[in-house]
């Protein structure tokens, strides 16, 4: 991909997601005379035209169902990032910072997570939680800080012992002041470079999770669960797993070409 080319694709999944409510969309309007149409809208077999993108086993258009699809990938993906970013980000930085026997509890803590598979344990917490958006962030949010945790911690360890908050310890400055003022500021770069790739494994685990049938639920749209829908017509109707399929290959590739550029960006290591 060019060097615009992830951002411009990033643009136009944030563009989908966000105006796709105040669009003339029918992803839940059934026809009948287009089951299975193909792209393009012109008839096949006497059937119908499913519009531009074909219709599904339900004659529902593909185009408008992908692109409600788009808008619950943006939801997850940010809400998750967010969510395990915020967690991990406060109790890495409170264990480092704090040391001793909280420092020691956060590596147990950590080690207990990381014995378990972060997919398997997301769809445990799902199905526990039940099926929906909401429980989906939150099942990938408890796997997911854990990265978060590490990262801050490992990089908090390291800043405390520098002269800057020696000093600013010496002018009477309180622990929470040298966290929020001295400490967090220099450990953004690695941060937002992990949310980045963060963005992208949540995407790839709320459609793994839809597939399964443990994330959105009809009438929201998951691009996920449009490939679900779609396995058992692959060979009449490639369309629709291709469709659904294409556009989170792009949005992945895209956000983790991105992230790979931001961490050579904010590397200052990276120079001569």
């Amino acid at each position: 991909m060019s060097r615009g080319l992830p951002v411009a694709v990033l643009a136009c999944w944030a563009l989908a997601a966000l105006i796709a409510p105040w669009l003339p969309l029918e992803p839940e309007r059934i026809d009948l005379t287009a089951i299975l149409a193909p792209p393009g809208g012109a008839p096949a077999a006497g059937v119908a035209g499913g519009g531009l993108f074909g219709a599904d086993d339900l004659g529902r258009p593909v185009l408008d169902r992908l692109l409600l699809g788009a808008r619950t990938a943006l939801l997850v993906g940010v809400g998750v990032v967010a969510l395990s970013a915020l967690a991990g980000t406060l109790l890495g930085a409170a264990a480092a910072l704090a040391g001793g026997w909280v420092d020691l509890l956060l590596v147990r803590l950590v080690d207990v997570f990381l014995a378990f598979p972060g997919l398997l344990l997301a769809i445990a917490l799902a199905g526990i939680l039940g099926p929906g958006v909401d429980n989906v962030i939150l099942a990938l949010a408890v796997v997911g800080w854990v990265g978060y945790a590490r990262l801050v911690r490992a990089q908090v360890l390291t800043l405390k012992q520098r002269d800057h908050v020696a000093a600013a310890r010496a002018l009477g400055a309180g622990s929470g002041r040298i966290l929020w003022r001295h400490l967090l500021p220099l450990a953004l770069a690695p941060l937002i470079v992990e949310a980045t790739f963060g963005v992208a494994a949540a995407v790839v685990a709320e459609a793994g999770l839809s597939f399964l049938g443990l994330g959105a639920q009809p009438p929201d749209a998951s691009w996920g669960g449009m490939i679900r829908d779609g396995v058992g017509y692959m060979l009449v109707a490639p369309h629709l797993v291709l469709a659904p399929g294409m556009a989170m290959v792009l949005v992945v590739l895209s956000i983790n070409l991105l992230g790979d550029r931001l961490r050579d960006c904010l590397d200052v290591r990276g120079g001569p």
